[in-house]
């Protein structure tokens, strides 16, 4: 949750306090360099039988890219690094996060919990080809791959009748690196956007072979 709550940190920087730095910055200096963050919710795919995930699961990236101007196009071909976080929480428990294949199960009916959840964290490198209208109108399409640095599981609520709060840092069956295509539209500064994970979560063999998220969300670029 401290990464997370770093990372959306990061985000309200970026909002509220971007807009006024952009302003200090030339026009030519804001074309070549693009300060964002996005704020989504993973919707996870392939899910273990008898799972249930949360309708929200949030997540948030910050990035810092660098726009190359294609001819004397409004097209430009961009690059950079950014930070990523992603979250599934759900009514389910994974037992022995060091067994050599993890194990996702879901947490009997009878079983009283608050949160339950699994995270990673990846630094990413992200490419873009962009288009910006000259009304304003944006539209972005790219690919980004990430190494995973942080991961863990969270669990509060009974285990055999008495409530603990248990928290297992270091998912050593994930993927070390995490890839996918992104693709975002909007309107000067607000921009929807969306990036489907390509690869899969757990090695194969590892865990839920098939696991993966989509992250829906919006976009903010102050410049």
């Amino acid at each position: 949750m401290k990464k997370l709550n770093l990372l959306i940190t990061a985000v309200l920087i970026v909002a509220f306090s971007g807009n006024a730095f952009s302003q200090m910055l030339s026009e030519s200096a804001k074309r070549k360099v693009t300060v964002g963050a996005d704020v989504y919710t993973d919707i996870w795919m392939n899910v273990p039988s008898g799972v249930d995930t949360r309708t929200i699961n949030q997540g948030a990236n910050v990035f810092l890219m660098y726009n190359l101007q294609l001819a004397e196009s409004n097209s430009t071909f961009a690059f950079g690094l950014g930070f990523s976080n992603h979250n599934m929480y759900g009514d389910f428990t994974i037992p022995d996060v060091k067994a050599d294949s993890i194990v996702i199960e879901p947490i009997p009916s009878s079983v009283s919990y608050k949160k339950s959840k699994m995270a990673y964290t990846s630094i990413d490198l992200p490419l873009e080809l962009k288009l910006k209208l000259d009304n304003g109108v944006k539209f972005g399409i790219g690919f980004k791959i990430g190494w995973v640095i942080s991961s863990k599981t969270k669990y509060k609520g009974d285990i055999a009748g008495v409530e603990h709060k248990t928290k297992d840092l270091g998912i050593d069956q994930l993927e070390n690196f995490v890839y996918g295509a992104t693709a975002r539209v909007g309107y000067k500064v607000i921009n929807l956007f969306c990036n489907y994970q390509i690869s899969k979560v757990f090695q194969t063999g590892k865990g839920p072979d098939k696991l993966y998220p989509i992250s829906v969300g919006v976009t903010i670029t102050p410049f």
